[in-house]
């Protein structure tokens, strides 16, 4: 499965998966306002046995598949063992 990896310019660290590049039309208008303007870091090929740093590949291309685009955040960070809510989608 194609994947096309873009970062927004509004949000460090959050990334926008998609099949095709340039191709948003599955996107909500709400998610592409929240990144800003796009910006292409990648272009790779998915399958059940290629490893991603932050995201399991099975749902992400099951997520391609079902809504037409995964939206990648950042982990939640870990204070003392307890997982804490990310600030950065307010």
């Amino acid at each position: 499965m194609n994947c096309v990896i873009y970062k927004g310019s509004k949000k460090a660290d959050h990334y926008l998966y998609v099949e095709c590049e340039d191709d948003f039309d599955r996107v909500p208008q709400h998610l592409r306002e929240l990144l800003g303007e796009l910006s292409l870091v990648m272009n790779i090929e998915l399958n059940e046995k290629r490893r991603l740093v932050q995201a399991d590949v099975k749902k992400v291309m099951q997520s391609l598949t079902e809504q037409g685009y995964y939206f990648q955040v950042p982990p939640r960070p870990e204070i003392h063992g307890r997982e804490y809510p990310s600030r950065s989608l307010r």
